[in-house]
């Protein structure tokens, strides 16, 4: 039996459509109806425009993508600048060959005469590359106020604290700030992690 062609032309029309609205009811009912649809539709447009919405939405979601997830940044290098002081001290004091040295059996007299010449020279040593002063007057034992408005990490308040500076209490240590530094610069090249090369005598 041979079908005419307006009728073939009907049935795939008719057919199409029914796809195409079950297609639809399909992704309405997965994306939670059609308010939540449109409500999709909203963020995603809103989330083109913000950069930081959309990071938010991906975090949140796990849909980050090679395009879109923040590239992996390599662990910055710790600076040797903070070793200068140390070389320092051990090029002007030893002061590291004297805390590295085992001083357990070591004759009592030989013990103070180095903690005597390495304290000597390691005050010349800071006095010359930095300047410092207390930063509260007075000595151990003062009674001391601490004002309102102080900074706490350069005065710290100990013991059972209530209520509102100003504070008065028994001054257990000045504590030190570094006023100025005279440090000289590292030479170019220089392995700054290196507190004292290995000397060999030739």
């Amino acid at each position: 039996m041979q079908l005419d062609t307006n009728s073939l032309l009907l049935g795939l029309g008719s057919g199409l459509l029914l796809g195409m609205a079950i297609m639809g009811i399909l992704a309405t009912t997965m994306a939670g109806g059609l308010n939540r649809a449109k409500w999709g539709l909203k963020a995603a447009k809103r989330a083109s425009q913000d950069p930081a919405l959309s990071a938010k939405l991906e975090a949140a979601l796990g849909t980050a993508t090679l395009a879109t997830a923040p590239a992996a940044v390599a662990p910055a290098k710790p600076s040797g600048e903070s070793l200068r002081l140390l070389a320092i001290l051990q090029a002007e004091a030893r002061l590291v060959d004297f805390l590295m040295e085992n001083l357990a059996s070591a004759p009592a007299d030989a013990v103070k005469n180095g903690v005597m010449d390495v304290q000597k020279k390691a005050v010349a040593a800071l006095k010359k590359h930095l300047t410092l002063e207390p930063i509260l007057g007075g000595t151990e034992g003062d009674r001391v106020t601490v004002p309102r408005g102080f900074d706490p990490s350069a005065i710290s308040v100990l013991g059972q604290v209530t209520g509102e500076p100003p504070f008065s209490g028994e001054l257990q240590h000045p504590g030190w700030k570094v006023k100025e530094i005279k440090l000289p610069t590292g030479t170019e090249g220089r392995d700054l992690f290196v507190i004292q090369p290995a000397e060999v005598m030739m």
